[in-house]
């Protein structure tokens, strides 16, 4: 290309004698090109378009152009025409806003994600679905991409708090990532007042004529602060469910409950057997119970027994749509959004003790090792002798020396040869034999390569107006696992029965729970994290030696300082477990077929396999694999939605619980670390807050995100993931739902 002539006095000048150069002539043709995608130009229109006028203004813009095909910005599309490149250049995919103004676009086809200027956003929202155009790459720039089209909106509904003044209302809304506030019109705020938390419907977006947002209001939720409200707001904002429809709530009355002699006779009767359910004691809906009697051989019959929701729910009926686009019950702290009407999930369903109840079971004869003779699928009908309470097994399991804490105490006296001592407890025989049968099966499973990570989950304790007074965590005991066990395995079986098929034969459809094999890079990382403690981990290698040598690394580390630390980074790892009618087994279990079958009131992939299962009894053929893998998908993502609006529930409570605590100081360890701050729980009551980098103290940190660590550069300070600090606290903000620490003085 030929230089500049700088003599040129002439050339390209702006009004006021301002010269254009090659930056300018780069940027006004890319706005050009990306303005108008699908448009092919020629040169003439080019230069009249942009107001090209002198012949040395004409050439540089030529060769500009030439540069732009080369770098596959623009096509050439004849001597003397371009477009946009769209194959290379315009992609569709999601945007992502951040609060910082660091927005992304992920493409659709898992690319890298790309830089979004607030400028070039378009106004676009969070997870809204967008199509973008490639910027031409500035030396010494990062990637940037331009949103030329919203495809489709994410949200149409907006949860925040209403502001209501003289002349005008609007909604600041409670998601940090949504910029904008949004114009109300008054004869549209349905009652609403200030500070009032309401859903406001948007009826109008930004485009080229109108720059606000429009709303108006759909609900108003209560005052900002009280619990309803702000419970039914974190719902809202992830669209989710608050209420139950009127003409779902009448379709569940209308439902006959009564089990006729008919119904009866064409299942398998065990109202006579022991049966039991086991559930957390402020539980409801009771989808599970196990039934043990002794057969002959010296055999164990065990059932598990699933309430049949698919007998009372028909398929394509209001219940079952209204059931699918729920897809999950969501556990809020202080409450659970059923999936299914609360006449079907508390009362008809639930396997409550004492009544007559139709199951879905697996069957098993299992021997004194927990090893299946044999098993078998049948539709039950049940009548449970008790409802206990985790607790309650818990101790019954403890008074009788065979719970993990008694059984070391105690010197593991009960071995096989010591003589028979009477058990403590109503049906204690049963349920001491049913712990016995659990603990092979763990044993057996974690012997097979499943990954052992017992987590702890936070909770609270709650008053009558929702208030939290006491935070814990709740450790898997004795009576959880006893649950587990039988559960997995019941699921296992079933997903094998239809995915494990002779050679040369197809699998019929059938919705698996997979979970895919860590990430390699991320398991790397763990390695050399955990090499600084003086652990070692294998990266490489087959499936099961890798498990082995996670199982050995949380074993090593139990009790330890890092303990937290390195379970964090080991659980980053670890891919997240979805529904898919494609198989590729579970490996966190390390089950080759492995199915959810267990849990049909409050999930509704269970409610397909039931149908599914209950269709291939009949001899059915094979359920069409798109279909079900669509829906699949939907439950896939509605779980993950669930899980967000849960933590954001117990964010608040946590913030709630430490409102008036401000100025405390506590012993802590780091939980988390980012290039903004140091994330902190505090020992005492697993509550977890933020300390700005800002609030370090006078140095410049860098952030290490490969070795999670911060140091300073002046004083070298460090600050590692897990290691122990003293914190204050210094902000409660309930409505952002932050919690902000400052490194105690002392």
């Amino acid at each position: 290309m030929p230089p500049e002539n700088k003599n040129d006095k002439s050339m390209g000048k702006k009004k006021g004698g301002k010269r254009l150069g090659k930056k300018q002539v780069s940027e006004l043709l890319q706005n050009l090109f990306q303005h108008n995608p699908n448009e092919t130009f020629s040169f003439k229109q080019i230069f009249k378009v942009l107001k090209f006028d002198t012949h040395p203004l004409k050439m540089l813009a030529i060769d500009v152009m030439e540069e732009m095909a080369w770098d596959d910005f623009l096509l050439k599309v004849s001597d003397n025409s371009y477009r946009l490149n769209l194959k290379t250049q315009v992609q569709e995919g999601t945007f992502r806003r951040k609060a910082n103004g660091r927005n992304s676009f992920l493409p659709n086809d898992g690319g890298t994600p790309v830089f979004v200027a607030e400028r070039n956003s378009m106004s676009a929202m969070d997870g809204d679905k967008v199509k973008v155009s490639y910027m031409a790459r500035r030396d010494k720039h990062i990637k940037e991409a331009m949103v030329i089209e919203i495809v489709k909106r994410a949200h149409d509904q907006i949860v925040g708090k209403l502001r209501v003044e003289k002349d005008m209302a609007f909604l600041i809304p409670q998601d940090p990532n949504f910029i904008h506030d949004i114009i109300i019109p008054k004869r549209k705020l349905k009652g609403g007042k200030t500070d009032d938390k309401a859903v406001v419907k948007v009826v109008q977006w930004p485009d080229s004529e109108h720059k606000n947002i429009i709303g108006s209001v759909v609900d108003v939720l209560g005052k900002t602060g009280e619990n309803n409200a702000e419970m039914h707001a974190i719902l809202a904002q992830y669209n989710l469910p608050y209420k139950y429809p009127k003409n779902v709530e009448d379709a569940a009355e209308k439902i006959d409950a009564t089990i006729t002699q008919q119904e009866i006779d064409r299942r398998e009767d065990f109202r006579d057997v022991f049966t039991c359910t086991i559930d957390p004691k402020d539980a409801k809906d009771f989808d599970d119970a196990l039934s043990i009697r002794k057969l002959d051989g010296g055999l164990w019959e065990v059932g598990v027994h699933i309430a049949d929701v698919s007998h009372y729910v028909r398929e394509g009926s209001a219940i079952d749509k209204e059931a699918y686009n729920r897809a999950t019950s969501i556990y809020l702290v202080d409450r659970t959004i059923p999936m299914l009407p609360e006449r079907l999930c508390n009362f008809i369903c639930s396997l409550r003790p004492d009544e007559e109840k139709l199951c879905y079971s697996v069957i098993f004869q299992l021997d004194d090792e927990a090893n299946i003779k044999k098993w078998h699928l049948a539709h039950t009908v049940i009548r449970s002798n008790r409802r206990y309470a985790y607790e309650e097994v818990q101790q019954l399991l403890e008074d009788n020396g065979v719970a993990e804490d008694t059984r070391k105490e105690e010197g593991e006296r009960r071995k096989e040869n010591t003589p028979a001592r009477k058990l403590k407890g109503e049906y204690a025989e049963e349920l001491v034999k049913l712990d016995a049968l659990a603990k092979k099966l763990r044993e057996a499973r974690f012997k097979n390569g499943s990954v052992k990570f017992d987590r702890e989950e936070l909770h609270f304790d709650i008053d009558e107006n929702g208030k939290p007074v006491k935070a814990y965590f709740k450790v898997s005991k004795d009576a959880n696992k006893l649950i587990e066990e039988f559960m997995l395995l019941a699921n296992k079986t079933v997903a094998e029965s239809i995915g494990r098929v002779k050679k040369g034969q197809k699998a019929k459809t059938l919705p698996y729970r997979v979970h895919d094999q860590p990430d390699p890079q991320k398991l790397e990382n763990l390695r050399q994290f955990v090499s600084k403690f003086g652990y070692k981990v294998k990266t490489s290698g087959t499936k099961g030696a890798i498990t082995k040598s996670l199982n050995s690394l949380m074993a090593d580390a139990q009790g330890t300082r890092e303990q937290n630390a390195i379970e964090t980074v080991a659980l980053r790892a670890m891919m997240k477990a979805k529904y898919s009618v494609h198989n590729i087994g579970h490996y966190g279990l390390a089950f080759d077929y492995y199915t959810h079958f267990t849990s049909p009131i409050r999930r509704y992939p269970d409610m397909m396999v039931h149908r599914l299962l209950t269709k291939y009894q009949n001899g059915a053929r094979s359920a069409n694999k798109d279909k079900y893998e669509e829906f699949c998908e939907h439950c896939s993502d509605m779980e993950q939605i669930s899980q967000n609006a849960e933590r954001d529930s117990i964010k608040y409570k946590m913030v709630e619980f430490m409102e008036d605590k401000i100025g405390n100081t506590y012993d802590a360890h780091i939980s988390g670390l980012t290039s903004y701050g140091i994330y902190a729980q505090i020992d005492e009551n697993h509550c977890e807050g933020m300390i700005p980098i800002r609030d370090l103290g006078n140095d410049y940190y860098d952030f290490d995100e490969k070795n999670f660590i911060i140091v300073g550069r002046r004083h070298h300070t460090k600050y590692q993931l897990g290691d122990p600090i003293r914190i204050k606290v210094a902000r409660a903000n309930v409505e952002r739902k932050q919690l902000d620490f400052t490194l105690a003085d002392d």
